[in-house]
């Protein structure tokens, strides 16, 4: 464990904040159980009398974050070395029950270790990013996941937020998620045991360690198309090449916003532009804030704020956030 030392900065695309008090950097699903149990002993012996004990915080790919500046209490677990795709493998006894999210076999993700060639399924960790499983199913020509291209992150943030847009959602191909309660056990959560819904998989707080994803295959050529034509038109309308934070705020009700997403809103009442030091409301998109180089956590809290207000001032209608805000 690390600590002052953990750069949480520069390990969210919005690249605001300072630095975790303490760090845990695990490799693998097991291991970041371990850190989880180790973090909340830890947190718990060093508690003050007055005090709740400090947070334990899980970090992913940094997409959908916003991280108060200077030192940020507690400790932070990364996932960024827990990132395995590959394939599921037959168990050795065929009578004995099916892990496939085990992954104990190591190779190409691409090729099938053990089964058949013809399962559509990839298995991966939640350090895994979510860029590096589209260019996996890609390749096999899997179909399914191409909704959320330009979407950075990790696997399991992109699972427990029901990362996507328009064109689809994470949990339109997950079968199996594997999870981390608050004690420490770990389930298995069929995909009829869980409710995933608009930018939540509603999955109670529980860590997701790894996930089973089951796709159509369909052949590379199309999939690629897809993903190319998805990709130029969020290139076209968003910022997807500049430190962002992704949308800011969840779209409304249709009902009470007639229809409108949080971007139209925000800029019919005239917020796009609005800045506050380097953080900018992007002229692209006006859910996207964007830090144009030295942007802090406070400018971009702030804006935030600004931008939610505006909104609320013109139309009555009070945007939810979507980012996470870590600031305590």
């Amino acid at each position: 464990m690390s600590r002052g030392l953990g750069d949480v900065y520069k390990r969210q695309t919005l690249r605001v904040g300072g630095v975790a008090e303490w760090m845990l950097e695990p490799r693998t699903p097991e291991e970041l159980r371990e850190a989880w149990i180790a973090a909340h002993e830890f947190v718990q012996e060093t508690a003050t009398r007055d005090a709740e004990p400090a947070p334990v915080r899980v970090l992913g790919g940094g997409a959908n974050l916003v991280v108060g500046d200077g030192v940020l209490p507690g400790v932070v677990i990364t996932t960024e070395k827990v990132r395995r795709i590959f394939r599921p493998t037959a168990p050795p006894d065929e009578s004995a029950p099916e892990d496939v999210l085990a992954g104990s076999v190591e190779g190409d993700p691409r090729i099938a270790q053990g089964r058949a060639a013809d399962d559509p399924r990839l298995v991966a960790w939640c350090g895994a990013t979510l860029p590096a499983l589209l260019r996996t199913a890609r390749d096999l020509g899997f179909a399914g996941l191409e909704g959320i291209v330009g979407v950075p992150g990790h696997v399991g943030g992109g699972v427990a937020m029901n990362a996507g847009g328009r064109w689809g959602e994470m949990w339109d191909v997950v079968e199996t998620v594997r999870v981390l309660e608050l004690d420490g056990t770990v389930r298995d959560l069929a995909r009829d045991e869980c409710s995933p819904s608009y930018r939540n998989a509603n999955l109670g707080g529980r860590v997701v360690l790894g996930v089973v994803l089951r796709f159509e295959p369909e052949g590379r050529p199309a999939v690629e198309a897809r993903m190319r034509q998805y990709l130029t038109e969020k290139n076209r309308v968003q910022p997807v090449t500049e430190w962002s934070a992704g949308c800011v705020f969840k779209n409304p009700d249709p009902e009470v916003a007639e229809g409108r997403s949080a971007g139209r809103l925000v800029d019919e009442c005239g917020g796009k532009g609005l800045s506050r030091g380097d953080a900018v409301v992007s002229p692209l998109h006006g859910n996207f804030i964007v830090n144009q180089g030295e942007a802090t956590s406070v400018d971009v809290l702030t804006l935030m704020e600004d931008v939610r207000d505006l909104v609320a001032q013109k139309t009555g209608i009070w945007l939810e956030f979507e980012v996470k805000r870590w600031v305590e």
